[in-house]
């Protein structure tokens, strides 16, 4: 360790405060408010400034961090802790993931940190311009993997946009219904679409379109892996309910198994699958995987797989619809602990296309597919290398000037190249 580098108590950087209870919150609204669990919805007020480093303070979540950048709200399940002297708010929140703030809980039934033990827990710390040099190398891997984050979340938008005008709204039956061309759409996919509807049992549909349900139209409907998961590579990756949030993985953080020759080939993930969570809190949500990486996927949730990638493509949207978890909820009912079966899950009904417009669909959200895996990935490589470079960053076993120098957080094998020699020293 650098010599320059002071010990001192976290009370001497940081201030300590107890959240307060959450005010009043709406999506409409502006500032965050952030539980223990990161942000859970939005307010009008705040209680905390700009930099604040926010702390899991109770329950399984104990330890959890959040920076948030802008003025927030932090409620009575959490601690907000401010940079004090001129010290770097954005170090400091990387300096608390490297000292396992977890496991300086106390209590045993009910986990708990408080400002008493956060205060007077030991670390090293540089002189502030170094602690911002080294936010800033940090910093700028995870912007550019929140840069990503958004990105995909427009491009997520995109396909849904199109899957409801199409398939939801029928918007280019209803135009040419009308006499008009529809907006946005050549002659040859125009042509494609009816220009009348027709009464069926399920409402009016546009002529020569059917409803199916998602178990007609699947090839296979199989339950996942029973097995326990690590956080060493020890095998593929084991993708759980837990890992799926509103569609989407991140897969940087999702742990290991081992499996046989025989499981790995029979639970291994494939492009065009569908996977929905079956029990839990999360019942029903689900992903569809345009890429698949080298990974298995656990026993709460199905996979749906397709004969044609097009219908594997209209159901994986379908299944990101309000109609699918509307269908969903319906099916489980208010039950303390929600789960459905497989069967259950493949019931709900669909409007189907004739197989050209199908196909025409899947070709046109296939870039949006191929963009959002190309930064999934890219976001995949820059938090393998920022996880690289922490440790020895926040310990000052690797100054910035050596990051700089070997190019390192351009590429991991000039990541781990630097680390490697600053080990072997």
């Amino acid at each position: 360790m650098a010599n320059e580098w002071r010990r001192i108590a976290l009370r001497d950087v940081l201030s300590f405060a107890n959240g307060k209870t959450s005010p009043g919150r709406s999506d409409g609204l502006r500032n965050p408010v952030y539980g223990s669990n990161g942000v859970i919805g939005f307010a009008s007020e705040t209680n905390a400034p700009e930099n604040t480093i926010v702390i899991g303070r109770v329950g399984s979540y104990c330890g959890s961090l959040y920076l948030s950048k802008q003025k927030c709200w932090v409620t009575d399940n959490a601690i907000r802790a401010s940079a004090l002297n001129g010290n770097d708010a954005r170090f400091l929140f990387y300096l608390l993931g490297t000292l396992g703030l977890n496991h300086w809980r106390a209590g045993s039934g009910q986990p708990l940190l408080n400002q008493t033990i956060l205060g007077q827990i030991p670390a090293s710390v540089p002189i502030p311009d170094e602690q911002r040099a080294i936010a800033q190398i940090l910093g700028a891997l995870d912007d550019k993997i929140e840069l990503n984050r958004r990105m995909n979340e427009t491009l997520e938008a995109m396909a849904r946009s199109i899957f409801k005008a199409w398939f939801v709204d029928f918007d280019p039956v209803r135009a040419k219904a009308e006499g008009r061309q529809p907006p946005g759409l050549d002659s040859a996919i125009t042509a494609l679409f009816p220009d009348r509807f027709e009464d069926s049992e399920a409402g009016e549909l546009p002529k020569g379109w059917r409803i199916s349900t998602i178990r007609e139209l699947s090839s296979n409907i199989q339950y996942g892996l029973t097995q326990s998961a690590s956080t060493e590579p020890v095998g593929p990756q084991f993708l759980r309910i837990t890992d799926i949030q509103g569609g989407r993985v991140d897969w940087s953080t999702v742990p290991y198994c081992k499996v046989s020759a025989e499981e790995h080939e029979r639970y291994r993930l494939k492009p065009g699958d569908v996977l929905v969570a079956r029990t839990g809190a999360s019942t029903g949500e689900n992903i569809y995987l345009a890429v698949a990486p080298d990974a298995v996927f656990a026993s709460y949730l199905v996979r749906f797989q397709f004969a044609d990638p097009a219908i594997a493509r209209l159901v994986g949207a379908f299944m990101r619809s309000a109609a699918y978890f509307d269908f969903v909820a319906g099916s489980i009912g208010g039950s303390a602990q929600p789960n459905a079966s497989a069967q259950v899950l493949a019931g709900a009904e669909l409007v189907v296309p004739p197989a050209e417009i199908v196909r025409r669909f899947a070709n046109i959200v296939a870039p949006i597919d191929n963009r959002m895996a190309a930064n999934n990935d890219e976001s995949r490589t820059l938090a393998a290398i920022r996880d690289l470079l922490l440790p020895k960053l926040m310990s000052g076993e690797i100054r910035v000037k050596d990051v700089e120098k070997h190019g390192a957080g351009r590429s991991p094998a000039a990541s781990e190249k630097l680390i490697n020699n600053a080990t072997n020293t």
